[in-house]
């Protein structure tokens, strides 16, 4: 499969809704994107579903995993959803549209570069830094910082995958804004070289 920086590769089973989606982006079969932005060569696998988010770009999304789920009403005397899907239950009272505004007011964003596991949650209004790792089967429930790498129920963090000071000359090179053919040209460097000297070179 080569991907296209016009038309994104959109799987079997997927539902996209009022969402803007970027070049070079597979969306893997079943995956579900509502009001959601994903950036330029990110990509999911099978069975995603994210919603109300912003997500960078070349962000690692692996299977099942669960962006900006939603929450029911449980200040309420039900927390049912027959209070704001109204109109599935009875033909004198439409949806509830400020409710719905309010779920998609509560966005989630995910920096560049960051690798959300297998089955990983993110909650609503939690950003997930630049470059970080969140671990397979991890609810991230709190921010994570850039290049952090977390796991488990609450999310913790483990370690960082650099340094401080590579964290932020890697922020402040932001390779990810490169062009495609400046991509293509450091592609052996971003394989072979170390981070450190991938910094030197290219002047971060």
């Amino acid at each position: 499969m080569r991907l296209s920086p016009t038309e994104p590769s959109i799987g079997p089973g997927c539902e996209v809704d009022s969402s803007d989606i970027g070049a070079y982006v597979r969306l893997a079969d079943g995956t579900r994107l509502l009001h959601s932005s994903f950036g330029d060569y990110s990509y999911t696998d099978r069975f995603c579903d994210i919603a109300n988010a912003s997500v960078g770009k070349f962000v690692n999304i692996a299977s099942y995993v669960r962006i900006g789920p939603t929450d029911h009403p449980m200040h309420c005397a039900s927390q049912h959803h027959m209070l704001y899907r109204c109109a599935m239950y009875w033909e004198d009272e439409p949806d509830d549209a400020a409710f719905f505004a309010r779920r998609q007011a509560r966005r989630t964003e995910v920096g560049h570069d960051a690798w959300l596991g297998h089955m990983a949650v993110i909650r609503p209004e939690v950003t997930v830094g630049i470059g970080a790792v969140v671990g397979a089967g991890t609810m991230v429930t709190k921010d994570v910082p850039p290049y952090a790498v977390v796991v488990g129920n609450p999310a913790r963090i483990v370690r960082f995958r650099h340094p401080p000071e590579v964290a932020e000359r890697l922020m402040a090179l932001a390779w990810w804004d490169w062009d495609h053919a400046r991509l293509r040209a450091a592609l052996p460097d971003f394989r072979e070289l170390a981070v450190e000297a991938f910094l030197e070179k290219y002047g971060g």
